[in-house]
């Protein structure tokens, strides 16, 4: 699961800033309708609260192409979350392909956020949406363990961590923001915080040695 991901729609204090406004127009939507981007809103961001965790659907986008492709999930042994800064939470069916291309990722997310679900009119969507908690989300997958990835918890061997996890129900939680600390909420309601590397990491990386770590232990690959 990411947690605390920086994806979300434009928010309405920064709607009248030329550069989301620019942005906006030049695509066809409203501000309201675009996701929040420091690569195109660095200024229009400066007076936003917690601006340094927000505005970075490429992590999102990048650990969604590695943990769908993985041979984990294609031997139906992954779930994937996310869960936004704002208790947003997307379930995504393993079986959905995501466009390689960012700036279709980007209307897929916009589509996303704005219609609940996609497709938005299928009764059985490949991505949804619903306003939930972290803490909602991880009672809901009920897992034996919750391991927590943070630069400062116990440093262990990811293999090692993924054999103490074998043939349990486990939920790993990855920040998906690109600076700052997890929220209390989030550090309260898991079981152990690890770290895997003396220096910080980019989430997909995480991601990915996780994933690879499960399917070696799995005897996947």
């Amino acid at each position: 699961m990411l947690a605390e991901s920086a994806l979300e729609l434009t928010p309405r204090e920064i709607w009248d800033h030329p550069a989301v406004w620019k942005n906006a127009s030049r695509r066809g939507k409203k501000p309201g309708e675009t996701l929040l981007d420091v690569s195109l809103h660095y200024h229009a961001m400066r007076k936003l609260k917690n601006r340094e965790k927000r505005g970075r659907p490429d992590i999102v986008f990048i650990s969604l192409l590695e943990a769908l492709n993985s041979p984990l999930n294609k031997e139906g042994k992954l779930r994937i979350y996310i869960h936004t800064l704002h208790d947003y939470v997307i379930y995504v069916d393993p079986s959905v392909r995501i466009p390689r291309d960012y700036r279709r990722f980007i209307g897929l997310m916009e589509q996303l956020l704005v219609e609940g679900k996609v497709p938005p009119k299928s009764e059985n969507p490949l991505l949804y949406v619903k306003n939930r908690r972290l803490r909602d989300i991880v009672d809901e997958i009920n897992a034996d363990v919750t391991v927590l990835l943070v630069e400062h918890g116990i440093r262990k061997h990811i293999l090692d961590l993924a054999r103490e996890v074998k043939g349990k129900k486990s939920c790993f939680i990855v920040g998906g923001f690109p600076h700052g600390d997890f929220n209390e909420e989030t550090l309260a309601i898991t079981d152990f915080k690890v770290s895997i590397y003396h220096e910080p990491l980019e989430t997909w990386s995480v991601v990915s040695r996780i994933i690879s770590a499960m399917e070696i232990v799995e005897e996947i690959i």
